[in-house]
């Protein structure tokens, strides 16, 4: 067997360096593996695309009759004419403020303390073990911990059940997985890379900060958006805490009056409401809802998958 030189090491593909190494056998069962996932994959783009066909063909009345003021109508579950999604996608987005300023510092805080500072103790792995739990409770429990919490026991602050307080228990719901998903990113790191810091004389803030943290980021920034998605597509939570599902009307109230003074809804709600109602018009309303807020949670991917990017490219 001949010894392949470097230049021509270099010129062989990927392929043929693999066949030369196996001896030229057959991986069969990696071939087999290799097409099992394939057509996984192949079935799960599949299952996407009937999904958005059905819906795009349930909504098209709503989509090609009145598009324009579906997006600019009011909450109104008792007439499919005047129905529309504009106080929803207002609350999700505002829902999702929340959740990003008061879940994301504290996910990530708390990580960084598991991982940087707590090591292996026994309260460090109890700790982690408890928000591994906490991460697979179901969500109608978080919505009875917020309906106790934030809107019975602490309503004097966030003033019952208003925004703040279903933002507040979706941060919760959340605060979870992004305790786990910037945990792992931050465990991906090299070791070699705080040694280094720590090494020319950084302290071990600095090295969490300027190295440590700047290298995990793509992976952080993909975990949280992840937690984030699934914040802007819950109801249960926010039925308890407050969600209105009927006719919501706020008059000549300010934004602020609007956040602290009660009167709530989001996107999961308004499709919930709207899918209760019988007839081939709310029908329509619905499937345009869905199809809505299933572009709403592309957008917010597209932003977190160019912000990863940007980071990859910088650091």
């Amino acid at each position: 067997m001949s010894i392949a030189t470097p230049d021509r090491f270099g010129a062989q593909s990927a392929a043929s360096l693999t066949e030369r190494l196996t001896g030229a056998r057959r991986d069969v069962r990696g071939r087999i593996v290799e097409w099992i996932l394939l057509s996984a994959l192949g079935l799960s783009l599949l299952i996407l695309v009937a999904l958005v066909v059905n819906l795009v063909d349930r909504a098209w009345p709503v989509l090609d009759g009145r598009l324009g003021d579906f997006l600019s109508s009011g909450l109104d579950a008792s007439n499919a004419a005047e129905a529309g999604v504009w106080q929803a996608i207002r609350g999700t987005l505002t829902l999702a403020i929340i959740v990003a300023i008061v879940a994301f510092p504290l996910g990530i805080a708390c990580a960084i303390y598991l991982e940087e500072y707590a090591g292996q103790s026994r309260i460090a792995r109890l700790i982690r073990i408890n928000v591994r739990n906490l991460a697979g409770v179901p969500s109608i429990v978080y919505g009875i911990l917020g309906l106790t919490i934030f809107v019975k026991f602490a309503g004097g602050l966030t003033g019952g059940r208003t925004v703040i307080a279903g933002g507040l228990t979706l941060a919760t719901l959340v605060l979870p997985v992004v305790i786990i998903t910037a945990s792992e990113a931050l465990r991906a790191v090299p070791q070699s890379i705080r040694e280094g810091a720590l090494g020319v004389g950084a302290t071990k803030w600095e090295a969490v900060r300027s190295h440590v943290l700047p290298s995990a980021a793509p992976g952080i920034l993909t975990g949280t958006v992840l937690a984030l998605s699934r914040a802007a597509g819950e109801a249960a939570p926010l039925l308890l805490v407050g969600g209105i599902t009927g006719l919501l009307r706020t008059g000549n109230q300010s934004i602020w009056q609007q956040i602290t003074e009660g009167g709530f809804t989001s996107m999961p709600v308004a499709i919930f409401s709207y899918a209760r109602q019988t007839g081939a018009d709310f029908q329509a309303v619905t499937g345009a809802a869905s199809l809505i807020l299933l572009v709403l949670v592309i957008i917010i991917n597209g932003l977190a998958i160019w912000l990863r990017n940007r980071f990859e490219s910088r650091w």
